[in-house]
Protein backbone atom coordinates (compact mmCIF):
# COMPACT_ATOMS: atom_id res chain seq x y z
CA UNK A 1 0.00 0.00 0.00
CA UNK A 2 1.03 3.69 0.46
CA UNK A 3 3.77 6.12 2.37
CA UNK A 4 5.78 9.21 2.02
CA UNK A 5 7.37 12.23 4.56
CA UNK A 6 6.46 15.53 3.84
CA UNK A 7 9.49 17.79 4.17
CA UNK A 8 11.83 14.93 2.78
CA UNK A 9 9.79 14.61 -0.41
CA UNK A 10 11.96 16.32 -3.09
CA UNK A 11 9.75 18.63 -5.67
CA UNK A 12 7.71 16.96 -8.85
CA UNK A 13 9.56 14.75 -11.17
CA UNK A 14 10.30 16.49 -14.86
CA UNK A 15 8.35 15.23 -17.15
CA UNK A 16 10.24 15.15 -20.83
CA UNK A 17 9.11 14.51 -24.12
CA UNK A 18 11.90 12.48 -25.57
CA UNK A 19 12.16 9.59 -27.99
CA UNK A 20 11.32 6.39 -26.51
CA UNK A 21 14.74 5.13 -27.21
CA UNK A 22 16.73 7.03 -25.43
CA UNK A 23 14.83 5.14 -22.05
CA UNK A 24 17.58 2.13 -23.50
CA UNK A 25 20.40 3.92 -23.33
CA UNK A 26 19.72 5.10 -20.05
CA UNK A 27 17.99 3.16 -18.15
CA UNK A 28 17.60 -0.86 -18.04
CA UNK A 29 19.97 -2.18 -20.66
CA UNK A 30 22.59 -0.05 -19.57
CA UNK A 31 22.55 -0.63 -16.15
CA UNK A 32 21.68 -4.33 -16.59
CA UNK A 33 24.90 -5.57 -18.41
CA UNK A 34 27.25 -3.51 -16.39
CA UNK A 35 25.68 -6.03 -13.63
CA UNK A 36 25.64 -8.69 -15.21
CA UNK A 37 28.07 -10.68 -14.00
CA UNK A 38 27.77 -9.41 -10.52
CA UNK A 39 27.20 -12.24 -7.86
CA UNK A 40 23.63 -13.52 -8.16
CA UNK A 41 22.99 -13.12 -4.30
CA UNK A 42 24.12 -9.79 -3.37
CA UNK A 43 21.72 -7.93 -1.73
CA UNK A 44 22.80 -4.36 -2.71
CA UNK A 45 20.83 -2.59 -5.73
CA UNK A 46 21.05 -3.40 -8.86
CA UNK A 47 19.66 -0.06 -10.97
CA UNK A 48 20.80 2.35 -8.35
CA UNK A 49 23.02 3.48 -5.47
CA UNK A 50 20.71 4.05 -2.56
CA UNK A 51 17.10 5.92 -1.94
CA UNK A 52 17.97 9.12 -1.52
CA UNK A 53 19.87 9.31 -5.14
CA UNK A 54 16.75 7.22 -6.62
CA UNK A 55 14.45 10.14 -5.49
CA UNK A 56 16.64 12.67 -6.83
CA UNK A 57 17.73 11.86 -9.79
CA UNK A 58 14.33 10.11 -10.91
CA UNK A 59 12.95 11.30 -14.23
CA UNK A 60 10.37 10.00 -16.40
CA UNK A 61 10.79 10.69 -20.69
CA UNK A 62 7.74 10.31 -21.87
CA UNK A 63 7.07 10.47 -25.76
CA UNK A 64 4.15 12.14 -27.37
CA UNK A 65 3.20 8.21 -28.93
CA UNK A 66 3.98 5.18 -26.94
CA UNK A 67 3.12 1.32 -27.44
CA UNK A 68 4.67 -0.95 -25.23
CA UNK A 69 4.45 -3.78 -28.09
CA UNK A 70 6.32 -1.83 -30.33
CA UNK A 71 8.47 0.44 -28.40
CA UNK A 72 9.56 -2.19 -25.35
CA UNK A 73 9.25 -5.73 -26.66
CA UNK A 74 10.47 -4.86 -29.93
CA UNK A 75 13.03 -3.43 -29.15
CA UNK A 76 14.45 -6.53 -26.69
CA UNK A 77 14.11 -8.20 -29.82
CA UNK A 78 16.59 -6.33 -31.31
CA UNK A 79 18.72 -6.14 -28.64
CA UNK A 80 18.36 -10.35 -27.92
CA UNK A 81 19.30 -11.04 -31.86
CA UNK A 82 22.36 -8.77 -31.15
CA UNK A 83 23.57 -11.31 -28.46
CA UNK A 84 23.57 -8.48 -26.24
CA UNK A 85 21.21 -10.41 -23.69
CA UNK A 86 21.69 -13.58 -21.88
CA UNK A 87 20.29 -16.88 -23.63
CA UNK A 88 17.49 -17.26 -20.71
CA UNK A 89 13.56 -17.22 -22.20
CA UNK A 90 11.83 -14.09 -22.18
CA UNK A 91 9.01 -15.88 -21.09
CA UNK A 92 9.12 -19.32 -19.34
CA UNK A 93 5.83 -21.27 -18.67
CA UNK A 94 5.32 -24.16 -16.58
CA UNK A 95 2.11 -26.37 -15.59
CA UNK A 96 3.30 -28.54 -12.73
CA UNK A 97 3.24 -32.09 -15.11
CA UNK A 98 6.46 -31.48 -17.03
CA UNK A 99 4.83 -29.84 -19.88
CA UNK A 100 6.87 -26.20 -20.32
CA UNK A 101 6.79 -23.24 -22.77
CA UNK A 102 9.90 -21.52 -23.38
CA UNK A 103 9.58 -18.12 -25.56
CA UNK A 104 12.43 -15.44 -26.80
CA UNK A 105 11.38 -12.39 -27.44
CA UNK A 106 11.51 -12.84 -31.38
CA UNK A 107 9.09 -15.80 -30.48
CA UNK A 108 6.90 -13.41 -28.58
CA UNK A 109 6.72 -10.88 -30.74
CA UNK A 110 5.73 -12.94 -33.44
CA UNK A 111 2.81 -14.99 -31.99
CA UNK A 112 1.30 -11.90 -30.33
CA UNK A 113 1.29 -10.51 -34.10
CA UNK A 114 -0.62 -13.42 -35.45
CA UNK A 115 -2.88 -12.64 -32.62
CA UNK A 116 -3.21 -8.98 -33.41
CA UNK A 117 -4.35 -10.49 -37.28
CA UNK A 118 -7.07 -12.75 -35.29
CA UNK A 119 -8.36 -9.87 -33.15
CA UNK A 120 -8.35 -6.89 -35.89
CA UNK A 121 -9.27 -9.79 -38.98
CA UNK A 122 -11.54 -12.47 -37.95
CA UNK A 123 -12.86 -10.47 -35.13
CA UNK A 124 -12.95 -7.30 -36.87
CA UNK A 125 -12.06 -5.49 -33.97
CA UNK A 126 -10.87 -1.64 -34.58
CA UNK A 127 -8.34 0.62 -31.99
CA UNK A 128 -11.02 1.73 -28.92
CA UNK A 129 -12.82 -1.50 -28.89
CA UNK A 130 -12.68 -3.25 -25.93
CA UNK A 131 -11.56 -7.01 -25.11
CA UNK A 132 -12.25 -9.40 -22.24
CA UNK A 133 -10.09 -11.38 -21.16
CA UNK A 134 -10.94 -14.44 -18.71
CA UNK A 135 -8.09 -17.23 -18.63
CA UNK A 136 -5.76 -18.98 -15.70
CA UNK A 137 -2.79 -18.61 -15.93
CA UNK A 138 -1.83 -20.05 -19.57
CA UNK A 139 0.62 -18.67 -22.44
CA UNK A 140 -2.19 -17.26 -24.24
CA UNK A 141 -3.10 -14.67 -21.36
CA UNK A 142 0.25 -12.98 -21.98
CA UNK A 143 -0.39 -13.29 -25.64
CA UNK A 144 -3.74 -11.49 -25.32
CA UNK A 145 -2.31 -8.78 -23.47
CA UNK A 146 0.53 -8.13 -26.38
CA UNK A 147 -2.38 -8.60 -29.30
CA UNK A 148 -4.15 -5.72 -27.55
CA UNK A 149 -1.65 -3.53 -27.36
CA UNK A 150 -0.20 -3.93 -30.90
CA UNK A 151 -3.91 -3.32 -32.24
CA UNK A 152 -4.77 -0.42 -29.97
CA UNK A 153 -7.86 -2.40 -28.59
CA UNK A 154 -8.45 -1.69 -24.79
CA UNK A 155 -7.91 -5.07 -22.57
CA UNK A 156 -10.15 -6.07 -19.55
CA UNK A 157 -8.89 -9.02 -17.63
CA UNK A 158 -11.06 -11.08 -15.05
CA UNK A 159 -10.34 -13.68 -12.76
CA UNK A 160 -11.13 -17.38 -13.75
CA UNK A 161 -13.53 -17.71 -10.63
CA UNK A 162 -15.88 -14.74 -12.14
CA UNK A 163 -19.72 -16.30 -12.11
CA UNK A 164 -21.97 -16.00 -14.86
CA UNK A 165 -23.67 -12.46 -13.06
CA UNK A 166 -20.54 -11.06 -12.75
CA UNK A 167 -19.60 -11.53 -17.27
CA UNK A 168 -22.92 -10.27 -17.53
CA UNK A 169 -22.08 -7.36 -15.50
CA UNK A 170 -18.89 -6.93 -17.07
CA UNK A 171 -19.80 -7.42 -20.93
CA UNK A 172 -22.83 -4.67 -20.04
CA UNK A 173 -20.77 -2.64 -18.25
CA UNK A 174 -17.63 -2.30 -20.76
CA UNK A 175 -19.47 -2.81 -23.96
CA UNK A 176 -17.04 -5.08 -24.22
CA UNK A 177 -16.97 -6.23 -28.32
CA UNK A 178 -14.79 -9.54 -28.10
CA UNK A 179 -14.45 -11.79 -25.11
CA UNK A 180 -11.66 -14.25 -24.55
CA UNK A 181 -11.94 -17.40 -22.13
CA UNK A 182 -11.97 -21.27 -22.03
CA UNK A 183 -13.99 -24.19 -22.08
CA UNK A 184 -14.80 -24.16 -18.07
CA UNK A 185 -16.28 -20.22 -18.85
CA UNK A 186 -17.71 -20.93 -22.32
CA UNK A 187 -21.07 -21.92 -21.22
CA UNK A 188 -21.70 -19.17 -18.88
CA UNK A 189 -21.11 -16.92 -21.45
CA UNK A 190 -23.30 -18.83 -23.84
CA UNK A 191 -25.91 -18.19 -20.93
CA UNK A 192 -25.66 -14.50 -21.24
CA UNK A 193 -24.30 -13.30 -24.37
CA UNK A 194 -28.04 -12.61 -25.91
CA UNK A 195 -28.25 -9.85 -23.02
CA UNK A 196 -25.18 -8.37 -24.45
CA UNK A 197 -25.80 -6.21 -27.50
CA UNK A 198 -22.22 -5.23 -28.20
CA UNK A 199 -20.70 -8.63 -27.99
CA UNK A 200 -20.02 -9.65 -31.06
CA UNK A 201 -16.53 -11.92 -31.13
CA UNK A 202 -15.71 -15.26 -28.77
CA UNK A 203 -12.88 -16.53 -28.67
CA UNK A 204 -12.00 -20.10 -27.25
CA UNK A 205 -8.40 -21.29 -25.96
CA UNK A 206 -9.26 -24.96 -26.34
CA UNK A 207 -8.19 -28.16 -28.43
CA UNK A 208 -11.96 -28.99 -29.07
CA UNK A 209 -14.15 -26.66 -31.42
CA UNK A 210 -17.15 -25.64 -29.50
CA UNK A 211 -20.24 -23.82 -31.61
CA UNK A 212 -20.28 -20.47 -32.00
CA UNK A 213 -16.91 -19.64 -31.13
CA UNK A 214 -13.45 -19.65 -32.86
CA UNK A 215 -10.81 -21.96 -31.67
CA UNK A 216 -7.78 -19.69 -30.93
CA UNK A 217 -5.39 -22.67 -31.29
CA UNK A 218 -6.79 -23.65 -34.51
CA UNK A 219 -6.08 -19.75 -35.97
CA UNK A 220 -2.71 -19.35 -34.49
CA UNK A 221 -1.40 -22.42 -36.77
CA UNK A 222 -2.45 -20.82 -40.15
CA UNK A 223 -2.83 -16.77 -39.33
CA UNK A 224 0.17 -14.63 -41.03
CA UNK A 225 2.82 -12.94 -38.19
CA UNK A 226 3.28 -9.64 -40.21
CA UNK A 227 1.64 -6.88 -38.27
CA UNK A 228 2.39 -3.14 -38.54
CA UNK A 229 1.83 -1.87 -34.48
CA UNK A 230 -0.43 0.89 -34.07
CA UNK A 231 0.60 4.05 -33.13
CA UNK A 232 -0.89 4.89 -30.07
CA UNK A 233 -0.46 8.04 -28.01
CA UNK A 234 0.90 8.04 -24.09
CA UNK A 235 -2.53 9.03 -22.85
CA UNK A 236 -4.53 6.85 -24.93
CA UNK A 237 -6.55 4.33 -22.96
CA UNK A 238 -4.68 0.66 -23.21
CA UNK A 239 -6.68 -1.38 -20.15
CA UNK A 240 -9.45 -1.40 -17.79
CA UNK A 241 -9.56 -2.95 -14.44
CA UNK A 242 -12.65 -3.72 -12.39
CA UNK A 243 -12.11 -2.83 -8.65
CA UNK A 244 -14.23 -3.31 -5.63
CA UNK A 245 -16.18 -0.20 -3.81
CA UNK A 246 -17.70 -0.03 -0.54
CA UNK A 247 -20.81 0.72 -1.99
CA UNK A 248 -22.13 0.23 -5.81
CA UNK A 249 -20.90 -2.06 -8.20
CA UNK A 250 -17.15 -2.52 -9.26
CA UNK A 251 -15.92 0.30 -10.71
CA UNK A 252 -14.18 -0.09 -14.38
CA UNK A 253 -10.33 2.20 -13.69
CA UNK A 254 -8.63 2.88 -16.73
CA UNK A 255 -4.98 2.88 -17.16
CA UNK A 256 -3.64 4.66 -20.42
CA UNK A 257 -0.57 3.47 -22.38
CA UNK A 258 1.99 5.64 -20.99
CA UNK A 259 0.61 4.96 -17.33
CA UNK A 260 1.54 1.09 -16.96
CA UNK A 261 3.51 1.17 -20.33
CA UNK A 262 5.80 3.39 -19.25
CA UNK A 263 4.59 4.02 -15.65
CA UNK A 264 5.84 0.60 -14.17
CA UNK A 265 9.25 0.65 -15.05
CA UNK A 266 9.19 2.69 -11.41
CA UNK A 267 8.20 -1.06 -10.21
CA UNK A 268 10.78 -2.83 -12.43
CA UNK A 269 13.62 -0.67 -12.08
CA UNK A 270 13.61 0.15 -8.49
CA UNK A 271 11.24 -2.14 -6.23
CA UNK A 272 11.90 -5.57 -8.10
CA UNK A 273 15.23 -4.14 -9.12
CA UNK A 274 15.28 -6.28 -12.23
CA UNK A 275 17.72 -6.85 -14.90
CA UNK A 276 17.85 -9.11 -18.16
CA UNK A 277 19.30 -11.46 -15.91
CA UNK A 278 16.35 -12.21 -13.81
CA UNK A 279 13.65 -14.97 -13.50
CA UNK A 280 10.76 -13.34 -12.31
CA UNK A 281 7.46 -15.35 -10.60
CA UNK A 282 4.60 -13.36 -9.65
CA UNK A 283 1.94 -15.70 -8.24
CA UNK A 284 -0.55 -13.11 -8.75
CA UNK A 285 -3.85 -14.13 -9.82
CA UNK A 286 -4.39 -13.13 -14.08
CA UNK A 287 -7.44 -11.41 -13.06
CA UNK A 288 -6.14 -8.46 -11.21
CA UNK A 289 -3.65 -5.08 -11.97
CA UNK A 290 -1.18 -7.12 -9.62
CA UNK A 291 -0.14 -9.36 -13.02
CA UNK A 292 -0.15 -6.20 -15.08
CA UNK A 293 2.28 -4.92 -12.94
CA UNK A 294 5.01 -8.05 -11.98
CA UNK A 295 3.70 -10.39 -15.16
CA UNK A 296 3.98 -7.98 -18.07
CA UNK A 297 5.08 -4.75 -17.60
CA UNK A 298 7.94 -4.37 -14.79
CA UNK A 299 9.91 -7.32 -16.04
CA UNK A 300 9.91 -6.78 -19.72
CA UNK A 301 11.06 -3.32 -19.04
CA UNK A 302 13.65 -4.29 -17.86
CA UNK A 303 14.23 -7.28 -20.13
CA UNK A 304 13.73 -9.38 -17.15
CA UNK A 305 12.10 -13.10 -17.91
CA UNK A 306 8.85 -13.53 -16.75
CA UNK A 307 8.15 -17.15 -15.52
CA UNK A 308 4.57 -18.62 -14.86
CA UNK A 309 3.23 -21.09 -13.26
CA UNK A 310 -0.23 -22.63 -14.26
CA UNK A 311 -1.19 -23.79 -10.50
CA UNK A 312 -4.87 -23.46 -10.19
CA UNK A 313 -4.72 -22.91 -6.37
CA UNK A 314 -2.05 -22.30 -3.71
CA UNK A 315 0.04 -25.01 -3.01
CA UNK A 316 2.73 -24.29 -0.47
CA UNK A 317 4.75 -27.74 -1.66
CA UNK A 318 4.83 -26.52 -5.31
CA UNK A 319 5.56 -23.23 -4.58
CA UNK A 320 9.10 -24.49 -2.33
CA UNK A 321 9.28 -27.07 -5.31
CA UNK A 322 8.97 -24.37 -7.80
CA UNK A 323 11.44 -22.06 -6.02
CA UNK A 324 13.85 -25.10 -5.71
CA UNK A 325 14.03 -26.16 -9.29
CA UNK A 326 14.04 -23.34 -11.23
CA UNK A 327 16.74 -20.58 -11.31
CA UNK A 328 13.99 -18.12 -10.10
CA UNK A 329 15.51 -14.94 -8.61
CA UNK A 330 12.51 -12.49 -7.77
CA UNK A 331 9.22 -13.52 -5.97
CA UNK A 332 6.49 -11.56 -5.59
CA UNK A 333 3.18 -12.90 -3.96
CA UNK A 334 0.96 -12.01 -1.06
CA UNK A 335 1.40 -11.79 2.37
CA UNK A 336 -1.03 -14.95 2.74
CA UNK A 337 0.84 -16.61 0.48
CA UNK A 338 4.03 -15.88 3.05
CA UNK A 339 1.99 -16.64 6.05
CA UNK A 340 1.44 -20.46 4.61
CA UNK A 341 4.98 -20.79 3.67
CA UNK A 342 6.26 -19.83 6.96
CA UNK A 343 3.77 -22.57 8.56
CA UNK A 344 4.81 -25.13 6.38
CA UNK A 345 7.60 -27.59 7.52
CA UNK A 346 8.73 -27.91 4.08
CA UNK A 347 10.65 -24.42 4.22
CA UNK A 348 12.12 -24.70 6.87
CA UNK A 349 16.35 -24.18 6.49
CA UNK A 350 15.54 -23.42 2.84
CA UNK A 351 18.03 -22.77 0.83
CA UNK A 352 16.62 -21.66 -2.67
CA UNK A 353 20.08 -21.40 -4.70
CA UNK A 354 19.22 -18.41 -7.05
CA UNK A 355 16.57 -16.63 -5.52
CA UNK A 356 17.70 -13.20 -3.75
CA UNK A 357 14.71 -10.85 -3.50
CA UNK A 358 11.46 -10.97 -2.04
CA UNK A 359 8.60 -8.41 -2.61
CA UNK A 360 4.78 -8.48 -1.26
CA UNK A 361 1.69 -6.62 -1.95
CA UNK A 362 -1.89 -6.64 -1.96
CA UNK A 363 -2.17 -6.56 2.41
CA UNK A 364 -0.25 -5.74 5.12
CA UNK A 365 2.05 -8.11 5.89
CA UNK A 366 2.86 -9.39 9.66
CA UNK A 367 5.83 -8.26 10.91
CA UNK A 368 6.29 -11.98 12.42
CA UNK A 369 6.06 -13.26 9.48
CA UNK A 370 9.06 -11.33 7.78
CA UNK A 371 11.13 -12.01 10.47
CA UNK A 372 10.41 -15.94 10.02
CA UNK A 373 10.70 -16.26 6.21
CA UNK A 374 14.01 -14.60 6.72
CA UNK A 375 15.41 -17.11 8.97
CA UNK A 376 14.47 -19.82 7.27
CA UNK A 377 16.12 -18.42 3.66
CA UNK A 378 18.17 -16.15 4.70
CA UNK A 379 16.20 -13.28 2.40
CA UNK A 380 13.93 -10.15 3.66
CA UNK A 381 10.65 -9.56 1.96
CA UNK A 382 10.56 -6.03 0.75
CA UNK A 383 6.67 -4.78 0.86
CA UNK A 384 5.12 -2.37 -1.63
CA UNK A 385 2.45 -0.18 -1.45
CA UNK A 386 -0.31 0.62 -4.38
CA UNK A 387 -3.58 0.17 -5.86
CA UNK A 388 -5.33 -0.58 -9.10
CA UNK A 389 -5.35 2.78 -9.96
CA UNK A 390 -1.76 3.28 -9.10
CA UNK A 391 1.96 2.33 -9.79
CA UNK A 392 3.83 1.16 -6.62
CA UNK A 393 3.25 4.44 -4.20
CA UNK A 394 5.64 3.65 -1.26
CA UNK A 395 7.99 0.97 -1.05
CA UNK A 396 10.76 -1.04 1.25
CA UNK A 397 13.81 -0.82 -1.21
CA UNK A 398 17.29 -2.60 -1.81
CA UNK A 399 19.91 -0.55 0.34
CA UNK A 400 17.40 0.92 2.83
CA UNK A 401 16.62 -0.36 6.61
CA UNK A 402 13.67 -1.97 6.45
CA UNK A 403 11.38 -1.12 9.63
CA UNK A 404 8.74 -4.35 10.09
CA UNK A 405 5.88 -3.37 9.50
CA UNK A 406 5.94 -0.47 7.83
CA UNK A 407 5.14 0.23 4.06
CA UNK A 408 8.75 2.06 3.73
CA UNK A 409 9.52 5.21 2.10
CA UNK A 410 7.12 6.70 -1.43
CA UNK A 411 7.98 5.41 -4.84
CA UNK A 412 9.87 8.34 -6.79
CA UNK A 413 7.07 8.11 -9.17
CA UNK A 414 4.90 9.90 -6.63
CA UNK A 415 4.95 12.81 -4.25
CA UNK A 416 3.00 11.49 -1.13
CA UNK A 417 1.60 13.27 1.62
CA UNK A 418 -0.93 12.27 5.12
CA UNK A 419 -3.24 14.74 4.74
CA UNK A 420 -6.25 15.99 7.12
CA UNK A 421 -9.62 16.37 5.95
CA UNK A 422 -9.25 19.71 4.79
CA UNK A 423 -6.35 18.60 2.31
CA UNK A 424 -3.53 19.72 5.01
CA UNK A 425 -0.04 18.05 5.17
CA UNK A 426 0.10 16.87 8.83
CA UNK A 427 3.30 16.95 10.43
CA UNK A 428 5.14 13.21 10.98
CA UNK A 429 3.29 11.00 14.22
CA UNK A 430 0.14 12.58 13.14
CA UNK A 431 -2.52 9.84 11.51
CA UNK A 432 -4.15 11.23 8.22
CA UNK A 433 -5.34 10.05 4.26
CA UNK A 434 -2.39 8.81 1.69
CA UNK A 435 -2.88 11.54 -0.43
CA UNK A 436 -0.60 11.87 -4.00
CA UNK A 437 0.04 15.18 -5.42
CA UNK A 438 -1.97 16.01 -8.75
CA UNK A 439 -1.77 19.39 -9.32
CA UNK A 440 -0.28 21.83 -10.95
CA UNK A 441 0.84 18.51 -13.08
CA UNK A 442 -0.58 15.17 -12.82
CA UNK A 443 2.25 12.39 -12.49
CA UNK A 444 2.49 9.54 -15.03
CA UNK A 445 1.38 6.19 -13.21
CA UNK A 446 -1.99 7.48 -12.24
CA UNK A 447 -5.34 5.94 -13.40
CA UNK A 448 -7.14 8.32 -15.71
CA UNK A 449 -10.60 8.17 -14.56
CA UNK A 450 -13.23 5.63 -13.26
CA UNK A 451 -15.07 5.21 -16.57
CA UNK A 452 -18.75 6.70 -17.21
CA UNK A 453 -18.13 7.51 -13.41
CA UNK A 454 -17.39 11.02 -13.06
CA UNK A 455 -18.49 11.60 -10.26
CA UNK A 456 -16.56 8.99 -8.55
CA UNK A 457 -13.44 10.11 -10.39
CA UNK A 458 -14.19 13.74 -9.04
CA UNK A 459 -14.22 12.53 -5.04
CA UNK A 460 -10.99 10.74 -5.33
CA UNK A 461 -9.75 14.46 -5.44
CA UNK A 462 -9.16 16.57 -2.30
CA UNK A 463 -7.12 20.41 -2.94
CA UNK A 464 -4.34 19.28 -5.01
CA UNK A 465 -4.25 15.87 -4.10
CA UNK A 466 -5.59 11.77 -4.84
CA UNK A 467 -6.80 10.12 -2.20
CA UNK A 468 -6.08 6.90 -1.98
CA UNK A 469 -8.66 5.69 0.15
CA UNK A 470 -5.98 4.58 2.89
CA UNK A 471 -5.10 5.94 6.13
CA UNK A 472 -1.64 6.11 7.44
CA UNK A 473 1.04 8.08 9.75
CA UNK A 474 4.86 9.11 8.55
CA UNK A 475 7.39 9.00 11.37
CA UNK A 476 10.75 10.91 11.76
CA UNK A 477 12.70 9.04 9.45
CA UNK A 478 10.12 9.10 6.59
CA UNK A 479 8.53 5.89 7.21
CA UNK A 480 4.93 5.17 6.54
CA UNK A 481 2.68 2.95 8.42
CA UNK A 482 -0.77 1.76 7.04
CA UNK A 483 -3.28 2.01 10.04
CA UNK A 484 -6.70 1.18 8.04
CA UNK A 485 -8.73 1.80 4.78
CA UNK A 486 -11.23 4.76 4.69
CA UNK A 487 -14.19 2.97 3.43
CA UNK A 488 -15.11 -0.74 4.13
CA UNK A 489 -13.64 -2.78 1.35
CA UNK A 490 -12.11 -6.13 3.03
CA UNK A 491 -8.56 -7.40 1.80
CA UNK A 492 -8.58 -11.17 1.97
CA UNK A 493 -5.68 -12.74 0.48
CA UNK A 494 -4.79 -10.47 -1.78
CA UNK A 495 -8.47 -9.92 -3.27
CA UNK A 496 -10.61 -6.72 -2.39
CA UNK A 497 -13.95 -7.36 -1.94
CA UNK A 498 -16.94 -4.74 -1.83
CA UNK A 499 -19.56 -5.50 1.19
CA UNK A 500 -21.76 -4.18 -1.00
CA UNK A 501 -21.21 -7.24 -3.85
CA UNK A 502 -21.95 -9.96 -0.82
CA UNK A 503 -24.33 -8.27 0.28
CA UNK A 504 -26.65 -7.87 -2.68
CA UNK A 505 -25.68 -12.00 -2.98
CA UNK A 506 -27.11 -12.54 0.42
CA UNK A 507 -30.02 -10.44 -0.13
CA UNK A 508 -31.31 -12.88 -2.58
CA UNK A 509 -31.42 -15.90 -0.29
CA UNK A 510 -34.88 -16.50 1.22
CA UNK A 511 -33.59 -16.99 4.93
CA UNK A 512 -31.98 -13.56 4.92
CA UNK A 513 -33.90 -10.28 5.66
CA UNK A 514 -30.80 -7.93 5.94
CA UNK A 515 -27.09 -7.96 6.05
CA UNK A 516 -24.04 -6.75 6.76
CA UNK A 517 -20.40 -7.68 5.63
CA UNK A 518 -17.28 -6.74 7.47
CA UNK A 519 -13.86 -8.07 7.71
CA UNK A 520 -12.65 -10.09 10.21
CA UNK A 521 -9.15 -11.09 11.20
CA UNK A 522 -8.05 -14.80 10.60
CA UNK A 523 -4.24 -15.93 10.82
CA UNK A 524 -3.85 -17.13 7.28
CA UNK A 525 -5.83 -14.94 5.29
CA UNK A 526 -5.34 -11.88 7.10
CA UNK A 527 -8.80 -11.28 6.99
CA UNK A 528 -11.48 -12.71 5.59
CA UNK A 529 -15.02 -12.03 4.78
CA UNK A 530 -17.73 -12.16 7.85
CA UNK A 531 -21.38 -11.49 7.49
CA UNK A 532 -23.88 -10.25 10.75
CA UNK A 533 -27.50 -11.66 9.48
CA UNK A 534 -31.14 -11.16 10.66
CA UNK A 535 -32.83 -13.74 9.71
CA UNK A 536 -36.55 -14.13 8.23
CA UNK A 537 -38.53 -15.54 10.79
CA UNK A 538 -39.55 -18.21 8.87
CA UNK A 539 -35.54 -19.65 9.15
CA UNK A 540 -34.99 -18.78 12.84
CA UNK A 541 -36.26 -22.18 14.26
CA UNK A 542 -34.11 -23.92 11.34
CA UNK A 543 -30.72 -25.96 12.60
CA UNK A 544 -28.39 -23.07 12.97
CA UNK A 545 -25.00 -24.79 11.48
CA UNK A 546 -26.66 -26.03 8.19
CA UNK A 547 -28.27 -22.86 7.67
CA UNK A 548 -24.89 -20.99 7.58
CA UNK A 549 -23.63 -23.50 5.14
CA UNK A 550 -26.43 -23.26 2.75
CA UNK A 551 -26.08 -19.58 2.80
CA UNK A 552 -22.10 -20.09 1.97
CA UNK A 553 -22.86 -22.01 -0.48
CA UNK A 554 -25.61 -19.66 -2.00
CA UNK A 555 -23.18 -16.80 -2.06
CA UNK A 556 -20.34 -18.93 -4.11
CA UNK A 557 -22.70 -19.06 -6.57
CA UNK A 558 -23.87 -15.88 -6.88
CA UNK A 559 -20.79 -14.38 -7.03
CA UNK A 560 -17.39 -15.60 -7.58
CA UNK A 561 -16.72 -18.14 -4.87
CA UNK A 562 -13.43 -16.16 -3.22
CA UNK A 563 -15.89 -13.25 -1.70
CA UNK A 564 -17.65 -15.57 0.11
CA UNK A 565 -18.16 -14.73 4.06
CA UNK A 566 -16.24 -17.67 5.61
CA UNK A 567 -17.99 -16.27 8.50
CA UNK A 568 -21.37 -15.84 9.26
CA UNK A 569 -23.36 -14.76 12.39
CA UNK A 570 -26.91 -14.61 13.27
CA UNK A 571 -28.35 -11.60 15.09
CA UNK A 572 -31.45 -9.76 15.73
CA UNK A 573 -30.63 -6.38 14.29
CA UNK A 574 -27.51 -4.70 12.67
CA UNK A 575 -26.19 -1.51 14.52
CA UNK A 576 -27.96 1.43 12.52
CA UNK A 577 -27.67 5.79 12.29
CA UNK A 578 -30.73 7.55 12.98
CA UNK A 579 -31.26 7.83 9.23
CA UNK A 580 -31.45 4.28 9.16
CA UNK A 581 -27.31 3.37 7.43
CA UNK A 582 -25.74 0.29 9.20
CA UNK A 583 -22.88 1.16 11.30
CA UNK A 584 -20.39 -1.47 9.95
CA UNK A 585 -18.23 0.14 11.64
CA UNK A 586 -19.60 -1.27 15.33
CA UNK A 587 -19.36 -4.24 13.75
CA UNK A 588 -15.83 -4.08 12.26
CA UNK A 589 -14.58 -2.62 16.20
CA UNK A 590 -16.25 -5.87 17.27
CA UNK A 591 -14.07 -8.27 15.08
CA UNK A 592 -11.11 -6.92 15.85
CA UNK A 593 -11.01 -5.96 19.74
CA UNK A 594 -12.38 -2.36 19.12
CA UNK A 595 -9.17 -1.84 17.15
Amino acid sequence: MLKHPPRLMPPLVTMKIVLHAKYFQHSAIAVSIRTLYKDYRTMAPQNFSNYESMKQDFTLEIPEYFNFAKDVLDQWTKIEKAGKRPSHPAFWWIDGHGEEVRWSFEELGSLSRKFANILTEACALQRGDRVITILPRIPEWWLANMACLRTGTVLITGTTQLTQRDILYRLQSSKAKCIITNDVLAPAVDAIAPKCEHLHSKLIVSRNPREGWRNLKEMMKHVSDKHTCVKTKHNEPMAIYFTSGTSGSPKMTEHTHGSFGIGLSVNGRFWLDLTPSDVMWNTSDTGWAKSAWSSVFSPWIQGACVFAHYLPRFEPTSIVQTLSKFPITVFCSAPTAYRMLVQDDLTRNCKFKSLKHCVSAGEPINPEVTEQWKSRTGLDIYEGYGQTETVLVCGNFKGMKIKPGSMGKPSPAFDVKILDVNGNVLPPGQEGDIGIQVLPQRPLGLFTRYVDNPSKTASTLRGNFYITGDRAYMDEDGYFWFVARSDDVILSSGYRIGPFEVESALIEHPAVVESAVVSSPDAIRGEVVKAFIVLNADYKSCDQEQLKKEIQEHVKKMTAPYKYPRKVEFIQELPKTVSGKIKRNELRKKEWGGT
